[in-house]
């Protein structure tokens, strides 16, 4: 299995507007051949000290895929190229972490 780690950072007050576009891909990218997980998530609120936050223009890409060559279909898929485009004006940043379990 391979895991995935994706630190989305939106240009200032366009985090909404890429996660519209990004749930509108899930039921895509869900039905794809080794797509174990695949969803958006954001900093829980009222966690106190003891958390890091990634911020209000931040979003974090949680997947799990069942092989290397499943992921690398995916980052070829044809909608995640249509994803890329509409959503790449309003992206400051993309950090993309592939880990092994350990």
């Amino acid at each position: 299995m391979i895991h995935v780690l994706a630190i989305i950072t939106a240009k200032p007050g366009q985090r909404e507007a890429i996660l519209r576009e990004f749930r509108a891909n899930i039921p895509a990218v869900r039905a794809e051949k080794g797509c174990i997980e695949y969803g958006p998530a954001i900093d829980a609120e009222g966690m106190g000290g003891f958390q890091t936050k990634f911020g209000p223009d931040s979003f974090v890409v949680l997947e799990k895929w069942e092989s290397t060559d499943t992921l690398k279909a995916h980052a070829a898929a044809p909608h995640m190229a249509a994803y890329a485009a509409k959503t790449k004006d309003m992206i400051a940043s993309r950090v993309i972490h592939v880990l092994s379990p350990a």
